[in-house]
Protein backbone atom coordinates (compact mmCIF):
# COMPACT_ATOMS: atom_id res chain seq x y z
CA UNK A 1 0.00 0.00 0.00
CA UNK A 2 1.34 3.22 -0.73
CA UNK A 3 1.16 6.10 1.79
CA UNK A 4 0.50 8.91 -0.98
CA UNK A 5 -3.20 7.30 -0.77
CA UNK A 6 -5.99 9.64 1.19
CA UNK A 7 -9.23 8.06 0.90
CA UNK A 8 -12.11 10.00 1.85
CA UNK A 9 -13.70 7.08 3.19
CA UNK A 10 -12.95 3.34 3.54
CA UNK A 11 -15.03 0.11 2.65
CA UNK A 12 -14.72 -2.62 4.47
CA UNK A 13 -16.00 -6.15 3.84
CA UNK A 14 -15.36 -8.59 6.28
CA UNK A 15 -16.21 -11.97 6.46
CA UNK A 16 -15.90 -14.89 8.61
CA UNK A 17 -12.52 -15.74 6.76
CA UNK A 18 -11.44 -13.03 5.28
CA UNK A 19 -10.86 -9.45 5.26
CA UNK A 20 -10.76 -6.97 2.94
CA UNK A 21 -11.13 -3.39 2.68
CA UNK A 22 -10.88 -0.32 -0.16
CA UNK A 23 -9.43 3.46 -0.13
CA UNK A 24 -12.49 5.13 -1.36
CA UNK A 25 -12.94 8.79 -3.26
CA UNK A 26 -17.03 8.91 -3.62
CA UNK A 27 -17.47 5.71 -5.63
CA UNK A 28 -14.53 5.19 -7.13
CA UNK A 29 -11.57 2.50 -5.80
CA UNK A 30 -8.05 4.03 -5.04
CA UNK A 31 -6.68 0.91 -3.09
CA UNK A 32 -7.59 -2.44 -2.48
CA UNK A 33 -6.08 -4.27 0.73
CA UNK A 34 -7.20 -7.96 2.14
CA UNK A 35 -6.00 -9.85 5.16
CA UNK A 36 -7.25 -13.51 6.62
CA UNK A 37 -8.34 -11.60 9.80
CA UNK A 38 -11.53 -12.89 9.05
CA UNK A 39 -14.11 -12.45 11.84
CA UNK A 40 -14.09 -16.18 12.81
CA UNK A 41 -10.19 -15.78 14.47
CA UNK A 42 -10.92 -12.61 16.25
CA UNK A 43 -11.98 -11.87 20.21
CA UNK A 44 -13.74 -8.88 20.64
CA UNK A 45 -10.48 -6.88 21.59
CA UNK A 46 -8.64 -7.80 18.19
CA UNK A 47 -10.93 -6.19 15.55
CA UNK A 48 -9.50 -2.71 15.47
CA UNK A 49 -6.16 -3.48 15.60
CA UNK A 50 -6.73 -6.10 13.34
CA UNK A 51 -8.26 -3.34 10.42
CA UNK A 52 -6.05 -1.13 11.97
CA UNK A 53 -2.77 -2.64 10.89
CA UNK A 54 -4.68 -3.40 7.34
CA UNK A 55 -5.39 0.21 6.25
CA UNK A 56 -2.61 2.07 8.19
CA UNK A 57 -1.32 3.61 5.32
CA UNK A 58 -4.23 4.88 4.30
CA UNK A 59 -5.30 6.67 7.65
CA UNK A 60 -4.43 10.75 7.90
CA UNK A 61 -4.91 13.09 10.93
CA UNK A 62 -8.31 13.41 9.95
CA UNK A 63 -11.08 10.55 11.42
CA UNK A 64 -11.72 8.85 7.51
CA UNK A 65 -15.33 6.93 7.88
CA UNK A 66 -15.56 3.66 7.23
CA UNK A 67 -18.13 1.52 6.73
CA UNK A 68 -18.27 -2.35 7.11
CA UNK A 69 -20.62 -4.85 5.80
CA UNK A 70 -20.76 -8.68 6.46
CA UNK A 71 -19.89 -10.97 9.94
CA UNK A 72 -18.29 -8.82 11.26
CA UNK A 73 -21.86 -7.39 12.34
CA UNK A 74 -22.58 -10.63 13.59
CA UNK A 75 -23.54 -11.16 17.35
CA UNK A 76 -19.52 -13.04 17.75
CA UNK A 77 -18.60 -10.04 15.48
CA UNK A 78 -16.87 -6.63 16.46
CA UNK A 79 -20.65 -5.51 17.21
CA UNK A 80 -23.89 -6.95 16.46
CA UNK A 81 -25.77 -4.82 14.27
CA UNK A 82 -29.34 -5.80 14.57
CA UNK A 83 -31.56 -7.65 11.70
CA UNK A 84 -34.32 -5.69 10.16
CA UNK A 85 -37.56 -7.58 9.05
CA UNK A 86 -38.32 -7.88 5.38
CA UNK A 87 -40.18 -6.81 3.56
CA UNK A 88 -37.92 -3.74 3.55
CA UNK A 89 -35.38 -1.40 1.74
CA UNK A 90 -31.68 -3.37 1.86
CA UNK A 91 -30.04 -0.55 3.40
CA UNK A 92 -30.98 1.27 6.87
CA UNK A 93 -30.18 5.21 6.79
CA UNK A 94 -28.54 4.55 10.49
CA UNK A 95 -25.34 2.24 11.20
CA UNK A 96 -24.95 0.54 14.21
CA UNK A 97 -21.24 2.37 15.50
CA UNK A 98 -18.57 -0.41 16.42
CA UNK A 99 -16.40 0.11 19.83
CA UNK A 100 -13.14 1.97 19.29
CA UNK A 101 -10.21 3.82 20.87
CA UNK A 102 -11.28 6.55 19.18
CA UNK A 103 -8.54 6.07 16.43
CA UNK A 104 -11.26 4.76 13.93
CA UNK A 105 -14.81 5.71 13.44
CA UNK A 106 -16.45 2.28 11.90
CA UNK A 107 -20.44 2.00 11.15
CA UNK A 108 -21.11 -1.09 10.78
CA UNK A 109 -24.45 -2.52 7.95
CA UNK A 110 -27.47 -3.96 9.55
CA UNK A 111 -28.70 -7.77 7.99
CA UNK A 112 -32.14 -8.88 7.31
CA UNK A 113 -34.56 -11.29 8.84
CA UNK A 114 -37.27 -12.82 7.97
CA UNK A 115 -40.15 -14.17 10.67
CA UNK A 116 -41.81 -17.08 8.75
CA UNK A 117 -40.22 -19.29 7.52
CA UNK A 118 -37.27 -18.44 10.00
CA UNK A 119 -34.00 -17.11 8.10
CA UNK A 120 -31.18 -14.41 8.30
CA UNK A 121 -28.91 -12.65 6.13
CA UNK A 122 -25.94 -10.68 6.87
CA UNK A 123 -23.69 -9.06 4.18
CA UNK A 124 -25.67 -9.89 1.40
CA UNK A 125 -28.45 -7.42 1.85
CA UNK A 126 -25.24 -5.19 0.85
CA UNK A 127 -24.52 -6.81 -2.26
CA UNK A 128 -27.98 -7.11 -2.94
CA UNK A 129 -28.31 -3.03 -2.36
CA UNK A 130 -25.43 -2.34 -4.97
CA UNK A 131 -27.33 -4.47 -7.37
CA UNK A 132 -30.13 -2.25 -7.31
CA UNK A 133 -28.23 0.29 -7.60
CA UNK A 134 -26.49 -1.12 -10.33
CA UNK A 135 -29.87 -2.41 -11.92
CA UNK A 136 -32.44 0.39 -11.40
CA UNK A 137 -36.07 -0.50 -11.24
CA UNK A 138 -34.66 -4.66 -11.78
CA UNK A 139 -37.80 -6.60 -10.58
CA UNK A 140 -37.26 -10.43 -10.11
CA UNK A 141 -35.06 -12.65 -8.29
CA UNK A 142 -31.60 -12.40 -7.11
CA UNK A 143 -29.63 -15.60 -6.23
CA UNK A 144 -26.49 -15.29 -4.41
CA UNK A 145 -24.75 -18.46 -4.39
CA UNK A 146 -22.36 -19.46 -1.90
CA UNK A 147 -21.67 -22.22 1.23
CA UNK A 148 -24.73 -20.88 2.11
CA UNK A 149 -26.85 -19.31 -0.92
CA UNK A 150 -29.95 -17.36 -0.69
CA UNK A 151 -32.68 -16.65 -2.95
CA UNK A 152 -34.17 -13.03 -2.51
CA UNK A 153 -37.24 -11.46 -4.20
CA UNK A 154 -36.74 -7.86 -5.21
CA UNK A 155 -39.84 -5.58 -6.22
CA UNK A 156 -40.13 -1.96 -5.64
CA UNK A 157 -36.43 -1.51 -4.33
CA UNK A 158 -37.73 -3.59 -1.52
CA UNK A 159 -36.40 -7.26 -0.43
CA UNK A 160 -39.74 -8.88 -0.02
CA UNK A 161 -38.60 -12.28 1.28
CA UNK A 162 -36.18 -14.61 0.67
CA UNK A 163 -35.08 -18.37 1.41
CA UNK A 164 -31.26 -19.96 2.51
CA UNK A 165 -30.05 -23.78 1.09
CA UNK A 166 -27.01 -25.03 2.53
CA UNK A 167 -26.12 -26.39 -0.54
CA UNK A 168 -22.49 -25.53 -0.63
CA UNK A 169 -21.82 -26.27 2.95
CA UNK A 170 -23.48 -29.63 2.33
CA UNK A 171 -21.26 -30.43 -0.70
CA UNK A 172 -18.39 -29.76 1.34
CA UNK A 173 -19.24 -32.21 3.94
CA UNK A 174 -20.07 -34.89 1.91
CA UNK A 175 -16.91 -34.28 -0.53
CA UNK A 176 -14.53 -34.02 2.78
CA UNK A 177 -16.71 -36.18 5.43
CA UNK A 178 -18.78 -38.97 4.09
CA UNK A 179 -18.60 -41.71 2.33
CA UNK A 180 -18.54 -39.96 -0.85
CA UNK A 181 -14.95 -38.71 -0.19
CA UNK A 182 -13.57 -42.65 -1.27
CA UNK A 183 -14.77 -41.39 -4.64
CA UNK A 184 -13.71 -38.00 -5.21
CA UNK A 185 -9.75 -38.40 -4.95
CA UNK A 186 -8.80 -36.80 -8.09
CA UNK A 187 -10.22 -33.24 -9.59
CA UNK A 188 -12.70 -32.81 -12.66
CA UNK A 189 -16.34 -32.03 -13.78
CA UNK A 190 -18.52 -33.63 -16.56
CA UNK A 191 -20.95 -30.88 -17.36
CA UNK A 192 -23.27 -34.36 -18.79
CA UNK A 193 -23.27 -35.91 -15.32
CA UNK A 194 -23.96 -32.18 -13.94
CA UNK A 195 -27.22 -31.79 -15.93
CA UNK A 196 -28.25 -35.24 -15.64
CA UNK A 197 -28.02 -35.35 -11.58
CA UNK A 198 -30.26 -31.35 -12.02
CA UNK A 199 -32.96 -33.09 -13.93
CA UNK A 200 -33.28 -35.88 -11.63
CA UNK A 201 -33.15 -33.85 -8.47
CA UNK A 202 -36.03 -31.39 -9.96
CA UNK A 203 -38.02 -34.45 -10.96
CA UNK A 204 -37.96 -36.45 -7.66
CA UNK A 205 -36.08 -34.95 -4.98
CA UNK A 206 -37.81 -36.91 -2.19
CA UNK A 207 -34.90 -39.49 -3.85
CA UNK A 208 -31.66 -37.15 -2.97
CA UNK A 209 -30.55 -39.06 -0.08
CA UNK A 210 -30.47 -42.28 -1.86
CA UNK A 211 -28.86 -40.82 -4.87
CA UNK A 212 -26.06 -39.90 -2.89
CA UNK A 213 -25.59 -43.08 -1.82
CA UNK A 214 -25.66 -44.13 -5.72
CA UNK A 215 -22.62 -42.09 -6.10
CA UNK A 216 -20.67 -43.96 -4.12
CA UNK A 217 -22.27 -47.49 -5.22
CA UNK A 218 -21.39 -46.27 -8.89
CA UNK A 219 -17.88 -45.79 -8.44
CA UNK A 220 -17.66 -49.19 -6.38
CA UNK A 221 -19.09 -51.27 -9.38
CA UNK A 222 -18.73 -49.62 -12.35
CA UNK A 223 -15.35 -46.92 -11.71
CA UNK A 224 -17.36 -44.34 -11.96
CA UNK A 225 -15.09 -41.51 -12.40
CA UNK A 226 -14.20 -38.44 -10.02
CA UNK A 227 -14.89 -36.13 -12.34
CA UNK A 228 -18.45 -37.73 -13.10
CA UNK A 229 -19.17 -38.29 -9.48
CA UNK A 230 -18.17 -34.52 -8.03
CA UNK A 231 -20.13 -33.07 -10.92
CA UNK A 232 -23.17 -35.12 -10.22
CA UNK A 233 -23.03 -34.97 -6.08
CA UNK A 234 -23.13 -31.17 -7.26
CA UNK A 235 -26.27 -30.91 -9.86
CA UNK A 236 -27.81 -33.38 -7.18
CA UNK A 237 -27.81 -30.94 -4.42
CA UNK A 238 -28.57 -27.65 -6.77
CA UNK A 239 -31.56 -29.28 -8.19
CA UNK A 240 -32.91 -30.18 -5.11
CA UNK A 241 -32.25 -26.65 -4.01
CA UNK A 242 -34.10 -25.63 -7.27
CA UNK A 243 -37.10 -28.03 -6.47
CA UNK A 244 -37.81 -26.53 -3.32
CA UNK A 245 -36.92 -22.74 -4.37
CA UNK A 246 -39.09 -23.28 -7.61
CA UNK A 247 -41.37 -20.41 -6.44
CA UNK A 248 -38.95 -17.97 -6.31
CA UNK A 249 -37.37 -19.13 -9.85
CA UNK A 250 -39.92 -20.34 -12.14
CA UNK A 251 -41.36 -17.00 -14.02
CA UNK A 252 -38.97 -14.29 -12.72
CA UNK A 253 -36.21 -12.47 -13.94
CA UNK A 254 -33.26 -14.22 -12.62
CA UNK A 255 -29.71 -12.66 -11.81
CA UNK A 256 -26.71 -14.16 -10.51
CA UNK A 257 -24.21 -12.92 -8.11
CA UNK A 258 -21.40 -14.23 -8.76
CA UNK A 259 -18.84 -14.60 -11.88
CA UNK A 260 -16.95 -18.08 -10.83
CA UNK A 261 -17.59 -21.42 -11.04
CA UNK A 262 -20.28 -22.12 -8.34
CA UNK A 263 -22.36 -19.11 -10.25
CA UNK A 264 -22.12 -20.90 -13.15
CA UNK A 265 -22.98 -24.13 -12.25
CA UNK A 266 -26.24 -22.28 -11.27
CA UNK A 267 -26.68 -20.63 -14.44
CA UNK A 268 -26.27 -24.24 -16.15
CA UNK A 269 -28.96 -25.38 -13.42
CA UNK A 270 -31.41 -22.87 -14.26
CA UNK A 271 -30.83 -23.55 -18.34
CA UNK A 272 -31.97 -26.72 -17.78
CA UNK A 273 -34.99 -25.82 -16.78
CA UNK A 274 -35.18 -23.11 -19.77
CA UNK A 275 -34.85 -20.02 -16.97
CA UNK A 276 -32.12 -17.53 -18.08
CA UNK A 277 -30.34 -15.60 -15.92
CA UNK A 278 -27.24 -12.92 -16.18
CA UNK A 279 -24.72 -13.27 -14.04
CA UNK A 280 -23.41 -9.78 -11.69
CA UNK A 281 -19.75 -9.64 -10.75
CA UNK A 282 -19.90 -9.86 -6.93
CA UNK A 283 -17.16 -6.87 -5.93
CA UNK A 284 -18.61 -4.53 -7.97
CA UNK A 285 -22.09 -5.71 -5.94
CA UNK A 286 -20.47 -5.57 -2.97
CA UNK A 287 -18.67 -1.96 -3.05
CA UNK A 288 -21.78 -0.42 -4.75
CA UNK A 289 -23.83 -1.31 -1.72
CA UNK A 290 -20.72 0.02 0.77
CA UNK A 291 -21.34 3.45 -1.55
CA UNK A 292 -24.99 3.09 -1.11
CA UNK A 293 -25.09 2.64 2.46
CA UNK A 294 -22.14 5.96 3.01
CA UNK A 295 -23.93 8.28 1.24
CA UNK A 296 -27.51 7.44 2.86
CA UNK A 297 -26.32 6.73 6.14
CA UNK A 298 -27.19 9.90 8.50
CA UNK A 299 -24.37 8.71 10.58
CA UNK A 300 -21.97 10.94 8.30
CA UNK A 301 -24.49 13.99 7.90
Amino acid sequence: MSKDIAPDWIAVDWGTTNLRAFAMQGATVLARAQSEDGMGKLSADQFEPALAALIADWLTADTVPIVACGMVGSRQGWVEAPYRPVPCTPLADQLTPAPTSGDLDVRVISGLSQAAPSDVMRGEETQIAGFMQLNPGWDGVLCLPGTHTKWAQLSAGEVVSFQTFMSGELFALLSDKSVLRHSLKEAGWEDDAFSGAVNDAISKPERLAARLFGLRAGHLLHGTGAATTRAALSGLLIGAELAAARPYWLGQNVAILGMGRQANAYLAALETQGVPAMLVDTESATLAGLTAAHRQSKAYS
